[in-house]
C-alpha cells in the first residue's frame, strides 16, 4: 500500500515511518521542517518538504496514494494567546487543505492524529450525584492550592477513573479546540466522500527522539532535558496528576493498525498503556534512571492544563488487535539509551 504520511519527520512521525517500512508499505514524507520542532534537517527517505496548508504541493503527495496517516500539526499546550492564530492555521487549516485534496483525488482511508486533550478532564464520579463534569478551573482555587476538581452539585471530592470515546468532549485550550475541530472536519469529509476515518486520541506520549529544549514539548521531555542539564525535574501543581503515558513505539504500531479497513466511517480510538501513573511517577522514575536530583514539587498551575485525564483503550485493543508493550519502568529504561 502506498501511504502519505504528513509529519512524519517528526518524533512520532520518525517512529510510524519505520513501523510502515517494516510492513512493507511504501511511504511519502510531506513535512514542512518548521524550525520550533526541527533544528536541523532530519534523515527521512522520500521526503517532500512542504506545508501541509500549500494546496499544491498537497495534491502532488497524494499522486498514487492508497492512505492517508495525517499527523503534520502544531503541537503543545501554547505558550500565549499570540500562538492562537498559528494552531488555527496549522492544525485546523491545514487540515481542510489536506481533506479538499483527498477528495479531488478519490483518496478515502485517512488516520488521524489526534489527542487526549480534546476531552477537557477526563471522567469523574461523586458519591451523591454520580458520574459528573467538573467546571472550569479557578484561579483562586488554583493559587491556594486546591488542585482537586469539586463536584459541581455539592462541591464535595470527585474519584477520577478512565476515560472512554463515547465522553463528551470539552477542550480547554487552543491547541485542544484546533484538535477536535480536525476531527469534525475529517468527519464531515468522511460522510461526503464516503471516506473512512480513524481518529487517534494520543494520550501523554514519550520516547526516543522526543523533542529538547522548547516550550512546546511534552512533560516527559521537558523533565529529560533538565536533568541532561543536572537540574531537577520541577512538578507542576502537586504532583499528583494522574496521566496514562505511552511508549511512542507502541503508538506507532497503534496508528498503522487503523490502516487495516474500518467498518465505520469515522471512529475515534483512545491510545494509551491502559495504566494510570501520576505526572509525579514520570519525573521520580526519570531522575532514578538517569542518576540526577529528586523532582521538586512548585506548585505552579497552567490554566490551561486538566487535573485528571487517563484512557480506556478497550476500543483500540478490541477492534485494532492491539496492546501495548511497554509500561513505565521498561519505556524509560528504553529512552535512556537513546
Amino acid at each position: 500500500m502506498k501511504i502519505l504520511l504528513t509529519g512524519g519527520a517528526g518524533f512520532i512521525g520518525r517512529h510510524v515511518h519505520r513501523q510502515l517500512i517494516a510492513e512493507g508499505h511504501e511511504v511519502v514524507v510531506l513535512d514542512s521542517l518548521r524550525p520550533d520542532v526541527h533544528h536541523q534537517k532530519p534523515k527521512v527517505s522520500n521526503l517532500i518538504v512542504g506545508d501541509i496548508r500549500d494546496a499544491s504541493v498537497v495534491d502532488q503527495s497524494l499522486t498514487g496514494v492508497d492512505t492517508v496517516i495525517h499527523l503534520a500539526a502544531k503541537v503543545g499546550l501554547g505558550v500565549d494567546l499570540d500562538d492562537m492564530d498559528d494552531y488555527v492555521s496549522s492544525n485546523s487549516l491545514g487540515t481542510a487543505v489536506l481533506l479538499r485534496a483527498m477528495g479531488r483525488r478519490k483518496v478515502r482511508h485517512l488516520v488521524s492524529a489526534s489527542s487526549m486533550v480534546v476531552y477537557g478532564e477526563g471522567h469523574y464520579e461523586c458519591d451523591r450525584h454520580g458520574k459528573v463534569s467538573p467546571g472550569p478551573r479557578r484561579i483562586e482555587d488554583l493559587d491556594k492550592g486546591q488542585f482537586e476538581p469539586p463536584c459541581p452539585l455539592c462541591g464535595e471530592p470527585l474519584r477520577p477513573g478512565l476515560v472512554d470515546e463515547s465522553a463528551p468532549t470539552d477542550p480547554r485550550n487552543t491547541y485542544a479546540a484546533t484538535k477536535l475541530n480536525g476531527e469534525h472536519l475529517a468527519s464531515a469529509w468522511a460522510r461526503e466522500t464516503g471516506g473512512r476515518v480513524a481518529a487517534m486520541r494520543f494520550h501523554n506520549v514519550y520516547g526516543p527522539g522526543m523533542p529538547r529544549n522548547t516550550p512546546y514539548a511534552g512533560v516527559a521531555a521537558l523533565f529529560r532535558s533538565a536533568l541532561e542539564r543536572g537540574e531537577a525535574p520541577r512538578v507542576f501543581e502537586d504532583g499528583r496528576q494522574r496521566r496514562d503515558f505511552v511508549h511512542v513505539r507502541d503508538v506507532a504500531t497503534a496508528v498503522c493498525a487503523a490502516t487495516a479497513p474500518l467498518d465505520d466511517q469515522f471512529a475515534a480510538f483512545n491510545v494509551g498503556s491502559g495504566t494510570v501513573r501520576t505526572i509525579g511517577d514520570l519525573a521520580e522514575e526519570l531522575s532514578r534512571a538517569y542518576g540526577g536530583p529528586p523532582p521538586v514539587t512548585t506548585g505552579a498551575y497552567r490554566l490551561g492544563d486538566v487535573r485528571h485525564i487517563t484512557a480506556s483503550s478497550e476500543r483500540l485493543r478490541q477492534t485494532l488487535h492491539w496492546k501495548p508493550d511497554y509500561d513505565l519502568k521498561t519505556g524509560v529504561a528504553d529512552l535512556l539509551k537513546s
